[in-house]
C-alpha cells in the first residue's frame, strides 16, 4: 500500500485520511459563482445545508477497511507483563542451571555486572501439558491447560536492556525515536469494526506504565489512530470513563450543539488543509458524543453471567481480562491490557516471592480469557500475545543478598501468542542449556511485529506512512515473518 501521497499509502485519492468537512465557501465565491440573479438563492441553499455536512461527509478514519490479503486474525489482546518477567521460571525450563548453582558460568560473564554473579536454578517445577506435551512452570497451572492452544517464542530479542527503550522498542519498534504504536498502525490499516468506542484501548491501572503515553502514540499518524488509556482501577464504570455523560442536556440538543461547533470546525478546516491536529480533534469529537451510546455498557462487568465473572475473578486482573474480551467482540481493533503500572514484572530481588505473587494474580484470568473466546468461537481470528518488553537473566542479581533476584536480560526470553492463525501447542525457537542466548530461530521484535502485521493481513513492507520525505512503517528497514509458526 505504498503511495506517493504526503498524506497516507492507502493511495492517492483516499478518503479516509483526509479532511471531514468540503472547503467552505464565502459569501462572495457564491454569488459570484451563481450569478447575481441567483445568488441569493444559491447562498440560502448552501447556508442550509451546512449543518447537514457532517452527515455526508466522506468516509470516517475509522471506518473498517480490508486487508491486503486475507487475514487470519480482525483483532489483537496483547497482554503487557510490565517490566520483563523470568523466562527459565515460567516458559524456558533450564535443568542444567541445578547443576551450576551458586558456580560462576564463566570468567568472561563474571566481568559483566549484568550477567555476572552465579548461576541460579529455578525454584519451580516444570512438567509437561497437553498432547504436545509443553513444558510449563508450576507457576501457571490454569494457563497450562491450554498448551495445546499456545505458540511460545522461546528465542525472543531485543535491543536494549532497560525499561524505557524496551517498551518503547516492543510497542513502537523504535528505542528513542517518536514512532506510532502498534495499535496505531493496525487502527490505520484496518480502521475499527465498531465506530462508537474508540478502536485502541489501553488498559493500564494504577497509573502510566514506564515511557507512559508513549506505549500507544500515533507519532506522525493522524492522532485518531493514538490508543485511548483506561485506568482500570475503578469498579465503577462511569468513573472508568470520566464525563461520557451529559446530566443537563438531552441528546437531540447535544447533537445540534455539536453539529453547530462542527460546521465551525469545517470552516476552520477549509482554510487550513492538512492540519492533523484540527483533524483529530474533529474525529474525537464525533467518537465522544457516538461513545455515550456504548462506551459504559461495554465496561460494565456487571452485565455478564455470575459464572463469567467467577471464571475470571473478581480481582483487578479478572475485571481487566474480562472487559478485554467484551471490547473485542464489540470490534474494538486493538486491546492492550497492562498488568500493572511501573514494572511490577521487574523482579531483581526476590524473584521466587514475587514472581509467585504475579503469576498467581494473572494465571486464573489469563486462562479464563482464552476459555471465554475459544467457547465463543473468537480465538479463532483473536490473536493473544503474553510477554514484556524483556526477560531475566539465569544469573543472580549483584550484589547477591538472601532473597536473591534476576537482571535484565535481551539476548533470548519468551513471548507466546495464541489463536489468531498461529500454530497450536508449539514451541519455536531455543535458547542454549543455561538460558543466555537464543541458538536456534532467534526472533527479533521486529520479527514479531511483521508477523503480527502478516497475520492480520498485511505486508510489513507494504503499510507505510509518507512522513517528511520518506515512508515510514512499523519495522523500519528489519524484519521477516516467522512463517514456520503460522498456521
Amino acid at each position: 500500500m505504498k503511495s506517493s501521497s504526503s498524506k497516507t499509502s492507502h493511495g492517492v485519492n483516499c478518503t479516509c485520511c483526509q479532511p471531514v468537512f468540503r472547503r467552505a465557501l464565502t459569501r462572495r465565491q457564491a454569488l459570484a459563482t451563481a450569478g447575481m440573479g441567483l445568488g441569493t438563492l444559491a447562498l440560502g441553499n448552501l447556508l442550509s445545508q451546512q449543518s447537514a455536512w457532517a452527515s455526508t461527509a466522506p468516509t470516517s478514519p475509522l471506518e473498517p477497511r480490508m486487508p491486503q490479503f486475507p487475514a487470519r486474525a480482525k483483532r489483537v489482546i496483547h497482554l503487557f507483563m510490565n517490566g520483563g518477567p523470568s523466562q527459565v521460571d515460567t516458559f524456558d525450563p533450564k535443568p542444567m542451571l541445578a547443576k551450576w548453582e551458586g558456580k560462576v558460568l564463566s570468567e568472561k560473564l563474571a566481568k559483566d555486572r549484568r550477567l555476572g554473579g552465579v548461576a541460579h536454578a529455578s525454584p519451580f517445577k516444570f512438567s509437561k501439558h497437553g498432547q504436545s506435551g509443553m513444558e510449563i512452570s508450576e507457576l501457571f497451572p490454569n494457563v497450562a491447560k491450554h498448551a495445546d492452544d499456545l505458540c511460545v517464542i522461546r528465542s525472543m530479542q531485543s535491543d536494549v536492556p532497560n525499561h524505557e527503550p524496551g517498551l518503547m522498542m516492543m510497542n513502537t519498534g523504535s528505542i528513542a525515536l517518536p514512532r506510532p504504536s502498534v495499535g496505531s498502525w493496525l487502527l490505520y490499516g484496518l480502521g475499527t469494526e465498531n465506530q462508537s468506542l474508540p478502536g485502541f484501548v489501553v488498559m493500564c491501572p494504577k497509573g502510566l506504565p514506564t515511557a507512559q503515553s508513549a506505549n500507544w502514540r500515533n507519532a506522525f499518524l493522524p492522532g485518531i489512530y493514538q490508543g485511548t488509556h483506561v485506568d482500570t482501577q475503578n469498579e465503577d464504570p462511569e468513573a472508568l470513563i470520566a464525563n461520557i455523560q451529559n446530566e443537563y442536556m438531552l441528546r437531540k440538543q447535544q447533537r445540534k450543539q455539536l453539529s453547530f461547533i462542527q460546521d465551525l470546525n469545517g470552516i476552520h478546516q477549509a482554510q487550513r488543509e492538512g492540519d492533523p491536529d484540527l483533524e483529530a480533534r474533529i474525529h474525537s469529537l464525533e467518537l465522544a458524543f457516538r461513545m455515550q451510546s456504548e462506551a459504559l455498557d461495554a465496561f460494565d462487568i456487571s452485565k455478564e453471567p455470575q459464572a463469567i465473572r467467577e471464571m475470571y475473578g473478581e480481582d483487578l486482573q479478572g475485571r481487566q481480562l474480562l472487559m478485554a474480551r467484551r471490547l473485542a467482540e464489540r470490534g474494538v481493533r486493538y486491546i492492550q491490557v497492562y498488568h500493572g503500572a511501573g514494572q511490577p514484572w521487574d523482579h531483581h530481588q526476590n524473584v521466587e516471592g514475587n514472581l509467585k505473587r504475579m503469576c498467581q494474580e494473572s494465571d486464573q484470568p489469563i486462562a479464563a480469557l482464552l476459555e471465554d473466546l475459544k467457547q465463543r468461537g473468537m480465538l479463532k481470528d483473536t490473536l493473544v500475545i503474553w510477554g514484556g518488553e524483556m526477560g531475566r537473566t539465569p544469573t543472580v542479581q549483584i550484589p547477591v543478598t538472601d532473597k536473591v533476584g534476576r537482571d535484565h536480560h535481551t539476548d533470548g526470553f519468551t513471548v507466546w501468542m495464541a489463536g489468531g492463525g498461529v500454530k497450536g501447542g508449539m514451541v519455536y525457537g531455543a535458547t542454549d542449556e543455561v538460558g543466555l542466548s537464543a541458538v536456534e530461530n532467534p526472533v527479533h521484535v521486529h520479527d514479531l511485529h511483521a508477523t503480527i502485521l502478516h497475520l492480520l493481513g498485511f505486508d510489513h513492507e507494504q503499510l507505510t506512512y509518507r512522513y517528511s520525505g520518506r515512508n515510514f512503517r512499523l519495522t523500519d528497514v528489519y524484519g521477516n515473518v516467522v512463517k514456520d509458526i503460522i498456521a
